[in-house]
């Protein structure tokens, strides 16, 4: 099992047991600690940080059905499960990327309310106008290209049955 976990202190490494345990239950293979389903210090989240996840929750809603409250990045997958996802992005996307694959590769995927606080320092991708535009390009650039090949792979489908 892998467990990410940003490294500027916003996440609560004690709330850990509580994102792996429905892994270790064998019940779920990807858990997403969910800071809006959780405690959040005043300004630990920013404006544009819980809109972006709005949007780009909603917009995976509409095209998947799927329903995801945060694109947080305190989170637990299982080895495998990661390996089978290829993941690519290693910049702003990874978070979208991951559960976008996860949601086609049709793993058991649950959020867990996490704890979020203020972060030490300054945020690259909120903490600048630069930041949240280059990170708010990235994540809507994946969610539309796996939107693009969702609907190629469906039509090719549609054709072949």
């Amino acid at each position: 099992m892998i467990v990410f976990l940003d490294g500027d202190y916003s996440d609560h490494p004690n709330e850990m047991s509580e994102l792996v345990a429905p892994i270790m239950a064998g019940t779920h293979d990807f858990v997403i600690g969910s800071r809006t389903m959780g405690e959040s210090e005043t300004g630990a989240l920013l404006l544009q940080a819980r809109w972006g996840n709005r949007l780009a929750c909603l917009l995976m809603r509409w095209i998947w059905g799927v329903r995801y409250s945060d694109l947080g990045p305190f989170r637990a997958i299982r080895y495998t499960s990661l390996i089978h996802l290829n993941m690519r992005d290693t910049t702003f996307g990874w978070t979208i990327e991951m559960q976008i694959k996860a949601h086609l590769a049709g793993l058991r995927t649950t959020e867990a309310p996490t704890s979020y606080r203020r972060r030490v320092g300054v945020s690259k991708i909120t903490g600048t106008l630069m930041g949240t535009l280059k990170a708010s390009a990235k994540i809507l650039g994946i969610i539309f290209g796996f939107a693009i090949f969702s609907w190629r792979i469906r039509k090719n489908l549609e054709l072949h049955s």
